[in-house]
Protein backbone atom coordinates (compact mmCIF):
# COMPACT_ATOMS: atom_id res chain seq x y z
CA UNK A 1 0.00 0.00 0.00
CA UNK A 2 1.50 3.36 -1.08
CA UNK A 3 1.41 6.63 0.86
CA UNK A 4 -1.73 7.92 -0.87
CA UNK A 5 -3.59 4.63 -0.35
CA UNK A 6 -2.73 4.56 3.35
CA UNK A 7 -3.66 8.21 3.91
CA UNK A 8 -7.37 7.69 4.44
CA UNK A 9 -6.77 4.85 6.87
CA UNK A 10 -4.48 7.07 8.92
CA UNK A 11 -7.10 9.83 8.99
CA UNK A 12 -9.78 7.36 10.06
CA UNK A 13 -7.59 5.85 12.79
CA UNK A 14 -9.39 6.23 16.10
CA UNK A 15 -12.88 5.96 14.66
CA UNK A 16 -13.27 9.18 12.67
CA UNK A 17 -16.03 8.77 10.08
CA UNK A 18 -15.56 10.56 6.76
CA UNK A 19 -18.38 11.30 4.38
CA UNK A 20 -17.83 9.73 0.94
CA UNK A 21 -17.37 13.21 -0.54
CA UNK A 22 -14.71 14.25 1.95
CA UNK A 23 -12.93 10.91 1.65
CA UNK A 24 -12.77 11.45 -2.11
CA UNK A 25 -11.37 14.95 -1.59
CA UNK A 26 -8.56 13.68 0.64
CA UNK A 27 -7.82 10.89 -1.83
CA UNK A 28 -7.69 13.17 -4.87
CA UNK A 29 -6.13 16.47 -3.74
CA UNK A 30 -2.31 16.08 -3.80
CA UNK A 31 -1.04 17.35 -0.46
CA UNK A 32 2.60 17.39 -1.59
CA UNK A 33 1.84 20.13 -4.12
CA UNK A 34 1.04 22.47 -1.22
CA UNK A 35 4.42 22.02 0.48
CA UNK A 36 6.85 22.51 -2.45
CA UNK A 37 9.51 24.04 -0.19
CA UNK A 38 9.20 21.28 2.38
CA UNK A 39 8.36 21.45 6.07
CA UNK A 40 9.84 20.98 9.50
CA UNK A 41 10.11 17.44 10.82
CA UNK A 42 9.31 16.59 14.44
CA UNK A 43 13.04 16.49 15.21
CA UNK A 44 13.50 20.06 13.91
CA UNK A 45 15.17 19.13 10.62
CA UNK A 46 13.69 20.23 7.31
CA UNK A 47 12.04 17.69 5.01
CA UNK A 48 12.49 18.45 1.31
CA UNK A 49 10.75 16.98 -1.77
CA UNK A 50 13.89 15.08 -2.81
CA UNK A 51 14.14 13.26 0.53
CA UNK A 52 13.19 9.55 0.39
CA UNK A 53 10.76 9.87 3.29
CA UNK A 54 9.06 13.03 1.97
CA UNK A 55 5.83 11.49 0.66
CA UNK A 56 5.50 9.18 3.67
CA UNK A 57 5.61 12.25 5.94
CA UNK A 58 3.27 14.28 3.71
CA UNK A 59 0.67 11.52 3.84
CA UNK A 60 0.89 10.93 7.56
CA UNK A 61 -1.88 12.25 9.80
CA UNK A 62 0.29 15.04 11.13
CA UNK A 63 0.67 18.80 10.99
CA UNK A 64 3.26 20.08 8.49
CA UNK A 65 4.99 23.23 9.76
CA UNK A 66 5.94 25.29 6.71
CA UNK A 67 7.13 28.59 8.21
CA UNK A 68 8.90 29.44 11.46
CA UNK A 69 9.91 32.68 13.11
CA UNK A 70 12.99 31.70 15.07
CA UNK A 71 11.67 28.63 16.90
CA UNK A 72 8.01 29.66 16.71
CA UNK A 73 5.81 28.06 14.01
CA UNK A 74 3.80 30.73 12.17
CA UNK A 75 2.24 28.80 9.29
CA UNK A 76 1.41 25.18 8.61
CA UNK A 77 -0.83 22.59 7.04
CA UNK A 78 -3.04 21.31 9.86
CA UNK A 79 -3.36 17.69 10.93
CA UNK A 80 -5.66 16.06 8.33
CA UNK A 81 -7.93 14.34 10.86
CA UNK A 82 -8.49 17.70 12.58
CA UNK A 83 -9.19 19.31 9.20
CA UNK A 84 -11.71 16.55 8.54
CA UNK A 85 -13.55 17.11 11.81
CA UNK A 86 -13.75 20.85 11.16
CA UNK A 87 -14.91 20.45 7.56
CA UNK A 88 -17.55 17.89 8.54
CA UNK A 89 -18.83 20.30 11.24
CA UNK A 90 -19.02 23.03 8.59
CA UNK A 91 -21.54 21.00 6.53
CA UNK A 92 -20.13 22.04 3.16
CA UNK A 93 -22.33 21.53 0.10
CA UNK A 94 -21.85 22.26 -3.59
CA UNK A 95 -22.59 25.87 -4.52
CA UNK A 96 -21.92 27.37 -1.08
CA UNK A 97 -19.47 30.21 -0.50
CA UNK A 98 -17.01 29.59 2.33
CA UNK A 99 -14.91 32.26 4.05
CA UNK A 100 -11.63 30.79 5.30
CA UNK A 101 -9.61 32.80 7.83
CA UNK A 102 -5.97 31.68 7.55
CA UNK A 103 -4.85 30.39 4.17
CA UNK A 104 -1.96 28.24 5.40
CA UNK A 105 -0.65 26.20 2.47
CA UNK A 106 -3.93 26.36 0.55
CA UNK A 107 -4.59 22.65 1.08
CA UNK A 108 -7.67 23.15 3.27
CA UNK A 109 -9.18 25.52 0.70
CA UNK A 110 -8.48 22.93 -2.01
CA UNK A 111 -10.43 20.31 -0.06
CA UNK A 112 -13.35 22.73 0.33
CA UNK A 113 -13.28 23.48 -3.39
CA UNK A 114 -13.23 19.76 -4.17
CA UNK A 115 -16.47 19.52 -2.16
CA UNK A 116 -18.03 22.05 -4.54
CA UNK A 117 -17.64 25.25 -2.51
CA UNK A 118 -16.44 28.63 -3.68
CA UNK A 119 -13.76 29.72 -1.21
CA UNK A 120 -12.50 33.15 -0.16
CA UNK A 121 -9.31 32.59 1.85
CA UNK A 122 -7.83 35.51 3.81
CA UNK A 123 -4.34 35.58 5.33
CA UNK A 124 -2.53 38.45 7.05
CA UNK A 125 0.92 37.20 5.93
CA UNK A 126 1.52 38.28 2.33
CA UNK A 127 4.12 35.59 1.59
CA UNK A 128 1.83 32.89 2.96
CA UNK A 129 -1.06 34.14 0.81
CA UNK A 130 1.21 34.20 -2.27
CA UNK A 131 2.46 30.66 -1.72
CA UNK A 132 -1.07 29.35 -1.15
CA UNK A 133 -2.24 31.05 -4.34
CA UNK A 134 0.61 29.54 -6.38
CA UNK A 135 0.06 26.07 -4.89
CA UNK A 136 -3.63 26.13 -5.74
CA UNK A 137 -2.75 27.08 -9.32
CA UNK A 138 -0.17 24.27 -9.56
CA UNK A 139 -2.75 21.79 -8.29
CA UNK A 140 -5.27 23.01 -10.87
CA UNK A 141 -7.78 23.95 -8.18
CA UNK A 142 -10.48 26.39 -9.29
CA UNK A 143 -12.99 28.29 -7.22
CA UNK A 144 -10.57 29.64 -4.58
CA UNK A 145 -9.64 33.32 -4.21
CA UNK A 146 -6.75 33.98 -1.82
CA UNK A 147 -6.68 37.48 -0.34
CA UNK A 148 -3.87 39.15 1.58
CA UNK A 149 -5.58 41.13 4.30
CA UNK A 150 -6.87 41.44 7.84
CA UNK A 151 -8.95 38.41 8.65
CA UNK A 152 -10.85 40.31 11.33
CA UNK A 153 -12.75 42.30 8.70
CA UNK A 154 -13.39 39.47 6.25
CA UNK A 155 -14.20 40.10 2.57
CA UNK A 156 -17.31 42.22 3.17
CA UNK A 157 -19.57 39.98 1.07
CA UNK A 158 -22.30 37.50 1.98
CA UNK A 159 -21.02 33.97 2.66
CA UNK A 160 -22.68 30.69 3.61
CA UNK A 161 -20.04 29.25 5.94
CA UNK A 162 -16.98 30.51 7.86
CA UNK A 163 -14.01 28.37 8.89
CA UNK A 164 -11.11 29.69 10.97
CA UNK A 165 -7.77 27.87 10.83
CA UNK A 166 -5.87 29.92 13.42
CA UNK A 167 -6.36 30.10 17.19
CA UNK A 168 -8.46 33.07 18.34
CA UNK A 169 -9.63 34.45 21.69
CA UNK A 170 -13.01 35.19 20.15
CA UNK A 171 -14.70 35.53 16.78
CA UNK A 172 -15.15 38.66 14.74
CA UNK A 173 -18.72 39.98 14.60
CA UNK A 174 -17.97 40.89 10.98
CA UNK A 175 -17.92 37.19 10.09
CA UNK A 176 -21.38 36.66 11.52
CA UNK A 177 -22.64 39.81 9.80
CA UNK A 178 -21.38 38.43 6.49
CA UNK A 179 -22.97 35.10 7.34
CA UNK A 180 -26.23 36.94 8.02
CA UNK A 181 -29.36 34.84 8.26
CA UNK A 182 -28.21 32.20 5.79
CA UNK A 183 -30.21 29.00 6.43
CA UNK A 184 -27.85 26.52 8.01
CA UNK A 185 -25.12 29.15 8.28
CA UNK A 186 -22.39 28.16 10.67
CA UNK A 187 -18.95 29.30 11.81
CA UNK A 188 -16.28 26.80 12.88
CA UNK A 189 -13.35 28.23 14.84
CA UNK A 190 -10.69 27.19 17.39
CA UNK A 191 -11.38 29.49 20.35
CA UNK A 192 -8.99 29.90 23.28
CA UNK A 193 -9.90 28.00 26.43
CA UNK A 194 -7.58 27.15 29.33
CA UNK A 195 -4.40 27.35 27.26
CA UNK A 196 -5.75 25.28 24.35
CA UNK A 197 -7.95 26.01 21.32
CA UNK A 198 -10.94 23.65 21.26
CA UNK A 199 -12.89 23.95 18.02
CA UNK A 200 -16.35 25.47 18.37
CA UNK A 201 -19.30 25.23 15.98
CA UNK A 202 -21.04 28.60 16.31
CA UNK A 203 -24.43 29.62 14.93
CA UNK A 204 -25.61 33.19 14.19
CA UNK A 205 -27.62 33.28 17.43
CA UNK A 206 -24.24 33.25 19.27
CA UNK A 207 -24.64 29.74 20.60
CA UNK A 208 -21.93 27.14 20.25
CA UNK A 209 -20.88 23.60 20.97
CA UNK A 210 -17.46 21.97 21.11
CA UNK A 211 -16.43 19.89 18.09
CA UNK A 212 -13.06 18.62 19.26
CA UNK A 213 -9.96 19.41 21.27
CA UNK A 214 -7.16 21.08 19.32
CA UNK A 215 -4.12 23.29 19.47
CA UNK A 216 -3.52 26.05 16.89
CA UNK A 217 -1.05 28.81 16.18
CA UNK A 218 -2.39 32.06 17.61
CA UNK A 219 -3.77 34.89 15.48
CA UNK A 220 -2.56 38.46 15.72
CA UNK A 221 -4.45 41.70 16.29
CA UNK A 222 -7.96 42.14 17.72
CA UNK A 223 -8.78 38.45 17.41
CA UNK A 224 -6.59 37.85 20.47
CA UNK A 225 -7.31 41.14 22.27
CA UNK A 226 -9.14 39.56 25.20
CA UNK A 227 -7.42 36.68 26.96
CA UNK A 228 -9.83 35.13 29.45
CA UNK A 229 -7.19 32.72 30.71
CA UNK A 230 -3.53 33.18 31.69
CA UNK A 231 -0.84 32.47 29.14
CA UNK A 232 1.00 29.17 29.69
CA UNK A 233 3.66 29.24 32.38
CA UNK A 234 7.13 29.67 30.86
CA UNK A 235 9.63 26.85 31.47
CA UNK A 236 11.76 26.97 34.60
CA UNK A 237 9.71 29.70 36.28
CA UNK A 238 7.68 27.53 38.66
CA UNK A 239 8.68 27.03 42.26
CA UNK A 240 9.28 23.61 43.75
CA UNK A 241 6.23 21.40 43.48
CA UNK A 242 5.11 19.04 46.22
CA UNK A 243 2.40 16.33 46.18
CA UNK A 244 -0.94 17.42 47.65
CA UNK A 245 -3.23 14.58 46.58
CA UNK A 246 -2.59 11.07 45.30
CA UNK A 247 -3.78 9.28 42.21
CA UNK A 248 -7.54 9.23 41.57
CA UNK A 249 -7.60 7.32 38.27
CA UNK A 250 -6.19 3.83 37.76
CA UNK A 251 -5.31 3.55 34.95
CA UNK A 252 -4.68 7.25 34.25
CA UNK A 253 -7.14 9.08 32.05
CA UNK A 254 -6.71 8.53 28.32
CA UNK A 255 -5.70 11.71 26.44
CA UNK A 256 -9.24 12.52 25.27
CA UNK A 257 -10.74 12.03 28.74
CA UNK A 258 -7.96 14.16 30.23
CA UNK A 259 -8.89 16.89 27.73
CA UNK A 260 -12.51 16.58 28.87
CA UNK A 261 -11.45 17.21 32.48
CA UNK A 262 -9.22 20.04 31.27
CA UNK A 263 -12.12 21.69 29.43
CA UNK A 264 -14.33 21.50 32.52
CA UNK A 265 -11.51 23.04 34.58
CA UNK A 266 -11.53 26.01 32.20
CA UNK A 267 -15.27 26.43 32.67
CA UNK A 268 -14.98 26.38 36.45
CA UNK A 269 -11.68 28.20 37.05
CA UNK A 270 -10.34 31.34 35.34
CA UNK A 271 -6.68 30.48 36.08
CA UNK A 272 -6.68 27.21 34.13
CA UNK A 273 -3.92 26.90 31.53
CA UNK A 274 -1.06 24.52 30.80
CA UNK A 275 2.57 24.07 31.69
CA UNK A 276 5.26 21.42 31.71
CA UNK A 277 5.84 19.42 34.88
CA UNK A 278 9.61 18.98 35.24
CA UNK A 279 10.63 15.38 34.47
CA UNK A 280 7.00 14.23 34.33
CA UNK A 281 4.64 15.81 31.81
CA UNK A 282 5.32 18.06 28.83
CA UNK A 283 1.75 19.34 28.64
CA UNK A 284 -0.41 19.29 31.75
CA UNK A 285 -3.43 21.11 33.18
CA UNK A 286 -2.40 23.82 35.63
CA UNK A 287 -4.15 26.40 37.77
CA UNK A 288 -1.55 29.18 37.57
CA UNK A 289 -1.36 31.72 40.40
CA UNK A 290 -1.32 35.48 39.80
CA UNK A 291 2.45 35.70 40.29
CA UNK A 292 2.89 33.03 37.58
CA UNK A 293 5.41 31.18 39.72
CA UNK A 294 3.13 28.66 41.41
CA UNK A 295 -0.30 27.09 41.58
CA UNK A 296 -1.47 23.51 41.15
CA UNK A 297 -1.20 20.80 38.53
CA UNK A 298 -3.83 18.14 37.86
CA UNK A 299 -2.10 15.16 36.23
CA UNK A 300 -3.75 12.46 34.09
CA UNK A 301 -3.87 10.05 37.03
CA UNK A 302 -5.77 12.66 39.09
CA UNK A 303 -2.90 13.43 41.42
CA UNK A 304 -2.31 17.06 42.40
CA UNK A 305 1.05 18.82 42.70
CA UNK A 306 1.29 22.39 43.98
CA UNK A 307 3.82 25.06 44.80
CA UNK A 308 4.23 28.78 45.40
CA UNK A 309 2.82 31.18 47.97
CA UNK A 310 -0.80 30.01 47.49
CA UNK A 311 -0.16 26.32 47.02
CA UNK A 312 -2.79 25.25 49.58
CA UNK A 313 -5.51 27.34 47.97
CA UNK A 314 -4.81 26.20 44.41
CA UNK A 315 -4.42 22.56 45.42
CA UNK A 316 -7.85 22.72 47.09
CA UNK A 317 -9.31 24.28 43.92
CA UNK A 318 -7.79 21.51 41.81
CA UNK A 319 -9.24 18.81 44.05
CA UNK A 320 -12.69 20.42 43.88
CA UNK A 321 -12.52 20.48 40.07
CA UNK A 322 -11.84 16.73 39.97
CA UNK A 323 -14.67 16.08 42.45
CA UNK A 324 -17.08 18.25 40.49
CA UNK A 325 -16.18 16.56 37.18
CA UNK A 326 -16.76 13.14 38.70
CA UNK A 327 -20.05 14.23 40.26
CA UNK A 328 -21.15 15.41 36.81
CA UNK A 329 -20.41 11.88 35.47
CA UNK A 330 -17.24 12.84 33.62
CA UNK A 331 -18.87 14.99 30.91
CA UNK A 332 -17.06 15.09 27.56
CA UNK A 333 -16.26 18.54 26.23
CA UNK A 334 -18.86 18.00 23.49
CA UNK A 335 -21.58 18.01 26.18
CA UNK A 336 -21.05 21.71 26.93
CA UNK A 337 -23.25 24.39 25.34
CA UNK A 338 -21.78 27.87 25.15
CA UNK A 339 -23.18 31.36 24.72
CA UNK A 340 -21.00 34.13 23.28
CA UNK A 341 -21.10 37.82 24.18
CA UNK A 342 -19.21 40.93 22.93
CA UNK A 343 -15.86 41.76 24.50
CA UNK A 344 -12.28 42.61 23.67
CA UNK A 345 -11.18 45.96 22.24
CA UNK A 346 -14.21 48.32 22.11
CA UNK A 347 -12.94 49.67 18.78
CA UNK A 348 -12.60 46.17 17.32
CA UNK A 349 -14.83 43.93 19.45
CA UNK A 350 -14.81 40.15 19.37
CA UNK A 351 -17.43 37.69 20.52
CA UNK A 352 -16.23 35.65 23.50
CA UNK A 353 -17.50 32.53 25.26
CA UNK A 354 -19.36 33.92 28.27
CA UNK A 355 -21.53 31.17 29.76
CA UNK A 356 -21.62 27.39 29.72
CA UNK A 357 -24.20 24.74 30.50
CA UNK A 358 -24.18 20.96 30.33
CA UNK A 359 -26.66 19.08 28.18
CA UNK A 360 -28.68 16.47 29.97
CA UNK A 361 -27.68 12.86 29.45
Amino acid sequence: MGPREAFLERIRHGGLVLSPELAAAFAEVPREVFVPDGFQRRDGTWAKPADPDFLDLVYDDDVLITKVDGRTPVSSSSQPSLMALMIEALDVRPGLTVLEIGAGTGYNAALLARLGATVISVDVQEDVADRARFALARAGVEGVRVVHGDGYEGPGVRVDRVIVTVGVAGVSPRWLEQLGDVPGGVLVAPVEHAGTHPVLRITPDLRARVVTASGFMTAAGPLTAAHQFPAPAPPRTLRKLVPYAGSRFNPPLEPLAYRDLWYAAGVWHRRATYAAVPRREQNALMLLDEKRTGGAFVLPDGSVLAGGDEADRYAADATRIIDRWLEAARPPMQAWRITLEPGGDPDAPILLPASWSLTSG
